[in-house]
């Protein structure tokens, strides 16, 4: 019946309110006449139409001083206040009325009582219908009873926030704080973490949102470890200020991302390094449509360049890249989307001479591991023949600054496309040790989280749609870092370059891959299917390595390492090979991949990077097969 009320039309929901209230102002002042009089109070001709005719004053008040304006669901103190106002209004009305109409009999406590009763049921009236609404109507809507984390001034607005929210039903508070435990705030009891696990079972909690926007990464990683093995969704407020601003709706709470699991503190950057080869200067980002490549167009946007020419060979890729900034164009810097291959060295010649570029930001390549592994001939061609085309353009335009990003890969690979990687490393050391005109610089990191062929994306993918979960190995481990985060790095990394230098993030501790998707399936409220608890929800499987892959990456070559003006990162100096060397290797790794002769393209990366110790044989079987 209640739920049958909800979904009345505004006319008929007022109406019936109309009714009750007017109902309940005349059962008032019987009462009230019966409290004066300490007995039942009978009605007389004089009196009759005083009471009966109270309605007519109360409604038209009520109605257009706003009292059928609030909201039931959301009733709030400063609600029942306007009531109370609203209420006074009308039993001081009623009160002028009896003095001027003459009628004997009313007691004038009986004006003093009605007032008092009619705030008093009035407001109840209303209070019971909210309880009613979230006690029963609620549940049929699937709103979810959770707790907040952090009782502080971002955990009391959100638990007011919550107050308009169809999804959420706050039901206590948690808090680390001893002093804090067992009082109230706005109505809701604060827990202990003691007291969680039993709590959760009580009162059906299905999610808890964490309030705590000051605390570091690091921090919210404990309490998040804390919160996995509970069967319920964690969720992060944005931060006060944007819900206040209106950036961020209530009903836009975030799951848990990657980067709160890794517990990784980010560091200010260095403003002057970001901006000195950027800011006023035409920048070029090859690959502007993927992962590392649109991210860096959209910081790079933000540090007012001259011109931001976006290259790439993907007309998907690009067009949505350019279009993405065009939408947030900053007044003053131009957007050229520019289609092609790095491999043309001629078209990029004349697209650096034509636009006289300032600086290079090449994140073209081919990066995933097994497609390379099947395709190497592919892989020389775009990662180590594209940059040396690339790079022999910045030459000849008189590029100032050229960055390349790397990989962790590279360093003692045992797949194609880490040895493609590092041969494109020393590519650029050997040009730049061979000229002085163009500043050739190298970032090598790892993994970045939510890029094309994360783990992450198909993590969250397979969780959606019931698992299971697949992980190579379960020893695998992976260095891991956001793509915002990495961008800023390297941008910073490439302005202090002073030719040649291999510059390595710091990626923090190595994360293991399957204690991630075990947190990944518990944060999303779920429990993990495994011999231990044949009743969970998600299964982890394991598919062995690809081809190619490794349980373990590094980030350096050798151990000499030296320390940069921003402390996530270093600079190694590693060994490098003579451009008279390598130019013949590389012609001949050139010509071996354009005829496709996959044994000699694999002894060419093993004389150039000795260190290449192949783990697929893949090779192998496409050669027999061609035999």
């Amino acid at each position: 019946m209640l739920k049958n009320i909800t979904q009345l039309s505004e006319f008929n929901k007022r109406l019936i309110m109309f009714l009750l209230d007017s109902l309940l102002v005349i059962l008032i002042l019987f009462f009230s006449f019966s409290f004066r009089l300490s007995t039942l109070f009978f009605l007389n001709d004089e009196l009759i139409w005083l009471i009966f005719g109270a309605p007519i004053i109360a409604i038209p008040i009520f109605y257009f001083l706003g009292l059928y304006r609030i909201i039931i669901r959301y009733i709030g103190f400063k609600g029942l206040w306007s009531i109370t106002k609203i209420v006074s209004l009308y039993s001081i009305s009623w009160g002028l009325l009896v003095f001027l109409s003459g009628v004997e009999g009313v007691p004038r406590s009986v004006i003093l009582i009605n007032w008092f009763l009619a705030i008093f049921f009035i407001a109840n009236s209303r209070m019971i219908g909210y309880w009613l609404l979230s006690k029963f109507v609620d549940q049929n809507l699937n709103i979810k009873n959770v707790v907040i984390y952090g009782s502080g001034s971002a955990g009391r607005q959100l638990s007011n926030a919550l107050n308009e929210s169809y999804e959420f039903n706050p039901v206590a508070f948690i808090d680390d704080k001893a002093d804090m435990h067992n009082k109230s705030i706005n109505g809701l009891k604060v827990i202990s973490k003691d007291e969680l696990q039993v709590f959760i079972k009580k009162n059906n909690v299905k999610e808890i949102l964490l309030a705590i926007p000051s605390i570091s990464r690091n921090q919210k990683r404990q309490i998040i470890d804390f919160l996995a093995p509970e069967p319920v969704v964690v969720r992060s407020l944005p931060s006060m200020s944007e819900l206040t601003q209106g950036k961020v709706k209530i009903d836009d709470l975030l799951e848990i991302n990657t980067q709160d699991l890794l517990g990784r503190d980010s560091v200010k950057p260095i403003i002057n390094l970001l901006k000195i080869k950027i800011t006023n200067k035409v920048i070029l980002i090859s690959g502007a449509g993927g992962s590392i490549g649109s991210e860096l167009s959209r910081q790079i946007l933000q540090l007012q360049p001259k011109k931001i020419i976006l290259f790439d060979i993907s007309e998907s890729s690009l067009y949505h890249i350019h279009l993405e900034l065009t939408n947030q164009a900053i007044k003053g810097v131009e957007l050229l989307p520019i289609l092609g291959s790095v491999k043309d060295q001629g078209r990029m010649e004349n697209i650096c001479k034509l636009y006289s570029v300032n600086t290079i930001y090449h994140t073209a390549a081919y990066k995933h591991v097994p497609l390379v592994e099947y395709n190497q001939s592919q892989g020389v061609m775009n990662n180590i023949i594209g940059t040396l085309a690339i790079a022999k353009a910045a030459i000849a335009s008189k590029v100032d600054t050229f960055v390349l990003i790397s990989t962790d890969k590279a360093v003692r690979p045992t797949n194609t496309m880490g040895a493609t990687k590092r041969i494109a490393e020393l590519v650029l050391q050997a040009l730049s040790k061979k000229q002085n005109g163009t500043c050739f610089t190298m970032v090598r990191f790892g993994n970045v989280l939510d890029s094309s062929g994360s783990v992450i994306p198909l993590f969250k993918k397979q969780i959606k749609y019931g698992g299971p979960v697949t992980v190579t190995d379960i020893n695998v481990v992976r260095y891991f870092m956001t793509i915002p985060e990495s961008v800023e790095l390297v941008i910073q990394a490439g302005a202090m370059g002073q030719g040649g230098d291999v510059f390595v993030l710091d990626m923090g501790e190595p994360v293991k891959i399957y204690d991630l998707a075990v947190k990944m399936i518990q944060l999303s409220g779920l429990q993990l299917k495994d011999k231990d608890n044949l009743e969970g929800d998600i299964e982890i499987i394991y598919t062995g390595l690809r081809p190619g892959e490794k349980l373990y990456e590094e980030l350096l070559v050798g151990n000499k390492i030296s320390n940069t003006e921003n402390k996530l990162i270093m600079r190694a100096k590693e060994k490098m090979i003579d451009w008279e060397e390598l130019s013949p290797v590389l012609e001949d790794l050139k010509n071996a991949a354009a005829d496709n002769e996959h044994k000699k393209i694999r002894d060419l990366l093993k004389k150039l990077v000795p260190e290449f110790i192949p783990q697929s044989e893949i090779v192998d079987l496409v050669m027999k097969k061609k035999n």
